[in-house]
């Protein structure tokens, strides 16, 4: 039993604890407005998918994740509840565990029960009602362990809190294939970037989502419910809300398209007639089915991946998939360092 689990459950302990503070580095409604507008403006219109997650959206986020179109995080928490240990072990004792665009931190429930002695965890989330409820069920279930939120956008250039107790290693855990929503050129910065984060002796804990049949994919995407589809308007009641602007969100249907060529799913808000939308004083014209393209979603090939990694500076050192090989967890190590 680690140390964690043997006193997680301890009211006294727990009783002795505030809950840690949020550091909030998250866009405002200035940048939201400005980052819409360019969006819009550009010949083929486009929103930034982190604004997905208000409140709102990650409550959407998580029904999504429970439908049965919806394959990757059901076979991901599959993955890491089989090879928990091993991860665990790549981690190592006395890690500071840093986690890109943590929402409820389910899955990470899963790797603080194995670590041992860990020097503490980094939630990173947009979304600040997100990050506040998963930092309550932590505070309650690890009451020892030092938990260290920032509500932030990590596209941006962030200094990382200090934890109380030095980390042996620094590791960042990127799950949930969100790495797929960078262009491969972006991606390639950014797992640079997590690897100058993690360090020389570090690495990175990673989902990526595989290539799959378009039946498949697709489905994931656009749910028969309709939850994916109220998730992607959100963006516009965001707007509508936050910006000052008069979508109307009707007038707006949900398209999901899986491209082979360029191997990911594209989603897009729709218009279905020609319109007018306003967006804080400036207006934007809309011709019948002209989209706004709201995310990408990059499917890999595991050698594609590595490919990808290799370019980054970073070693594939393990690799757990599913039966079916739908999905993939991977441990990356920096190449120019020994693997932990």
């Amino acid at each position: 039993m680690t140390r964690l689990q043997a006193t997680k459950n301890d009211p006294a302990r727990f009783s002795k604890r505030r809950t840690p503070a949020i550091r909030n580095l998250g866009p405002d409604a200035a940048r939201f407005r400005d980052e819409a507008w360019a969006g819009l403006a550009a010949p083929h219109k486009t929103l930034p998918c982190k604004y997905f997650y208000d409140a709102s959206g990650s409550a959407l986020f998580e029904r999504i994740c429970d439908l049965p179109e919806y394959y990757p995080t059901r076979t991901e928490l599959a993955i890491l509840e089989a090879h928990a240990d091993e991860m665990g072990a790549c981690l190592g004792s006395r890690c500071l565990l840093i986690e890109f665009g943590s929402g409820s931190s389910r899955k990470t429930r899963l790797l603080l029960d194995r670590l041992r002695e860990p020097a503490g965890y980094v939630p990173i989330d947009i979304s600040p009602a997100a990050l506040a409820a998963s930092v309550r069920t932590l505070h309650a279930a690890y009451p020892d362990l030092e938990v260290l939120p920032l509500c932030a956008d990590y596209g941006d250039s962030l200094e990382l809190p200090h934890s109380r107790i030095e980390p042996a290693r620094r590791a960042v855990f990127f799950p949930g294939s969100t790495i797929g929503n960078f262009t491969p050129p972006d991606a390639q910065r950014f797992l640079a970037r997590m690897a100058r984060i993690a360090g020389p002796r570090g690495g990175i804990l990673i989902g990526v989502d595989l290539r799959k049949a378009a039946a498949v994919l697709e489905a994931a995407y656009d749910d028969r419910a309709g939850v994916t589809a109220a998730f992607n308007r959100n963006l516009l009641a965001r707007l509508n809300q936050e910006v000052g602007a008069d979508f109307d969100l009707d007038r707006f249907r949900h398209r999901a398209v899986w491209y082979p060529e360029r191997s990911r799913i594209e989603m897009h808000l729709v218009s279905t007639e020609e319109q007018e939308v306003d967006v804080a004083g400036r207006r934007f014209h809309f011709a019948a089915g002209e989209s706004i393209h709201t995310e990408n979603s990059y499917k890999y090939s595991p050698d594609g991946f590595a490919e990808l990694a290799a370019a980054a500076g970073l070693t594939v050192s393990r690799v757990w998939m599913d039966e079916r090989r739908w999905f993939s967890v991977q441990w990356l190590t920096r190449t120019d360092s020994a693997s932990p």
